[in-house]
């Protein structure tokens, strides 16, 4: 048998089956999970057979990228339906063999951070994620490094930030940009300071200019403040700048224990 090579169109593949077994909850169509995979919901080891995976979702949207040098995707899902709205992402790692070895979801909904999946869907509408022409593909060490840079700001506001102008951060729903005017700027103020960001999971690609990090948020839940919340928090990078960020965060309690309102100018709504 041929080795197997992670390419893009097997990543992508391998993409659709994963969103066709959560809008249809059946897992048997998803014949490339290894037997002895793993899967995380919000950082707590559960069943695709009885969790989230094993209820029908209506996906109005989604977003995946694809990393072929670690041999992972990213995927953003949006599900409107006002009876259980969510957003969810998932990182998925291949083994050797091209099996599902490791599933990985931050799964958000009601009582999460500014969690709004209706206006998460019609904020990222408006944004444009087509891939990067080829002759402006930053590498992948690059696109780590402007991601860390943020990541890294959250706890010492030293580090310098490569953002762009424009650029938007899409947080649970709420928005910093407006439209597609040349201000809009992430550099707002009101990020944490002495907050670290742990435990980083990355999924790049060079193709999309984007990074996807998996992350414990301390501080985010004054409830339990050095565990660290479930985090995604996903970049797109144009330039050498952040073009765009998208964060979902699973709180331990309703809000995360800020009684469901953001920190004072964290976030400018329009």
């Amino acid at each position: 048998m041929a080795a197997f090579q992670c390419t893009r169109d097997y990543l992508q593949a391998t993409v659709d089956k994963y969103l066709e077994l959560q809008a249809t909850g059946q897992h048997d169509r998803f014949e490339n999970l290894a037997y002895t995979m793993i899967y995380k919901e919000n950082n707590v080891t559960k069943s695709i057979l009885n969790d989230v995976p094993a209820w029908p979702m209506t996906i109005v949207s989604n977003l995946s990228i694809l990393d072929t040098t670690a041999c992972k995707t990213f995927t953003e899902i949006i599900a409107t339906d006002p009876d259980h709205p969510y957003v969810v992402g998932t990182q998925l790692t291949l083994d050797e063999e091209g099996n599902v070895s490791f599933w990985d979801s931050v799964v958000t909904d009601k009582g999460d951070w500014a969690f709004n999946a209706t206006g998460y869907l019609y904020w990222k509408q408006q944004e444009n994620w087509d891939p990067i022409p080829e002759g402006k593909r930053l590498s992948r060490d690059a696109l780590k490094a402007a991601a860390d840079a943020y990541a890294d700001r959250c706890n010492d506001a030293s580090v310098t930030v490569p953002f762009g102008r424009p650029c938007a951060r899409l947080e649970g729903g709420a928005y910093t940009g407006r439209g597609n005017l040349s201000a809009n700027t992430c550099d707002i103020g009101g990020l944490p300071d002495h907050t670290p960001l742990t435990n980083r999971k990355y999924v790049i690609d060079e193709v999309m200019g984007t990074v996807d990090i998996f992350l414990g948020f301390t501080g985010l839940d004054r409830t339990k403040p050095t565990e660290g919340a479930p985090d995604s928090h996903l970049f797109r990078v144009e330039d050498g700048k952040i073009r765009y960020i998208h964060t979902v965060s699973a709180c331990f309690v309703d809000g995360c224990g800020m009684n469901g309102t953001a920190p004072p100018q964290r976030m400018r709504l329009s």
